[in-house]
């Protein structure tokens, strides 16, 4: 008996039969669709895994395609920004190409307008020249006239005295223009100290002579030039030696100045007999040249007359420094014993000060309830009497 749906049928019966049979040829019917999807599927395996291969290989080409599209995106970029620099670079460069031809320009510029500064300032500086030397030529003819005169070229000789004496000597060591007890008026005196004593320096300017032995063109005239010459310089050493050598007043000689280096070298090459008979005469003739040297000479033996004439008042606050340096080593040396004494006692109140702060300390540390309360000794404790 079976039991469906609250009703009992027996095993044999139609109604459980039929329903049987039907589910038992389902049944079957799955078997045999189940045993050939088996072998559908075992079939089907090397399909299926080429299948999978292709869709491999499929994913695989779509890797590398999105790949390569990155690459191709990635080259390009490359190139963009490389394009970039490039015309980065090219526009750096041609701006500096253009600085530099900016600047080279403006150099070339700036030197051109230099050298025509320059050229400006060189034309101004031959006119100047020019008029310099036109002036000097109205000089060099004013000059003639002046030597053409005989007062004016003593005046000249005079003034080129004094130029040469005011460069060599203090202004309290000479006298121009100095008047003599004989009544002559010496161009210069040097006042120089005993011996030699004041010496006279007188400007002469023997100029016809020595132009007429220049301009002579023969032997004769040379001749006649010479003589000439040498008559004039004899004169001239002549009252030299006459109106300004005075025993007991002036120097025991006298300096003749010549203010012509041509003339003085005419002298000396060509007529030395008459140098010496100046040097007879006791007149020393001088150029320029050798009037600063005399001069300079004149200046050391000045110096060396009053460093004498100094000498005692050197010697004597030579005495007063010594004197205060003394001063000055006494005072250092009471000095240093006050310093000595203000050390000392220092050092006396640095241990005062010690010992009253270890007493003041032993002071603090006394236990006061401890002591009687009449029984005040023991506050200053056992060393009251220090």
């Amino acid at each position: 008996m079976i039991t469906l749906f609250g009703q009992s049928y027996d095993w044999n019966a139609p109604e459980v039969l039929i329903p049987a049979g039907i589910v038992l040829a389902v049944l079957g019917v799955l078997l045999l669709i189940l045993r050939a999807s088996g072998r559908s599927a075992r079939a089907a395996e090397p399909l299926l895994r080429e299948m999978g291969w292709l869709g491999q290989r499929v994913q695989a080409l779509g890797d590398g395609q999105e790949r390569l599209a990155g690459g191709l995106h990635h080259v390009s970029e490359v190139q963009a920004h490389s394009q970039t620099a490039m015309l980065q670079l090219m526009e750096q460069r041609l701006a500096e190409v253009q600085r530099h031809m900016g600047e080279s320009l403006q150099g070339t510029a700036t030197r051109t307008a230099r050298s025509l500064g320059e050229l400006q300032q060189r034309l101004e500086t031959i006119d100047k020249a020019q008029a310099n030397i036109e002036k000097l030529s109205g000089n060099v003819l004013n000059l003639q006239d002046i030597l053409a005169n005989k007062q004016a070229r003593g005046a000249f000789g005079e003034i080129q005295l004094n130029d040469i004496v005011q460069k060599a000597l203090p202004a309290d060591a000479y006298s121009m223009q100095a008047t003599l007890s004989n009544g002559k008026r010496a161009d210069c005196l040097i006042h120089l100290p005993n011996p030699p004593g004041p010496i006279v320096i007188d400007a002469k300017f023997p100029l016809e002579a020595y132009e007429a032995l220049r301009r002579a063109e023969t032997p004769r005239q040379a001749q006649e030039a010479a003589t000439l010459l040498r008559t004039a310089v004899r004169a001239h050493i002549k009252a030299i030696s006459e109106k300004y050598i005075l025993d007991g007043e002036t120097a025991d000689g006298a300096l003749m100045f010549l203010p012509s280096e041509a003339v003085y070298a005419e002298l000396h090459a060509n007529f030395p007999e008459v140098v010496r008979e100046g040097f007879t005469a006791r007149v020393w003739i001088v150029s320029p040249t050798t009037c600063m040297a005399t001069l300079n000479t004149m200046r050391a033996v000045l110096k060396d007359a009053r460093m004498r004439e100094q000498a005692g008042a050197i010697r004597s606050t030579l005495r007063q420094l010594h004197r205060d340096v003394e001063l000055v080593v006494e005072r250092v040396d009471k000095l240093s014993t006050h310093f000595n004494q203000a050390r000392a006692d220092l050092d006396g109140i640095s241990t005062a000060a010690e010992r009253a702060g270890k007493r003041a300390a032993r002071l603090d540390n006394f236990d006061f309830e401890e002591l009687a309360p009449n029984d005040p000794a023991p506050l200053l404790g056992p060393r009251a009497a220090e």
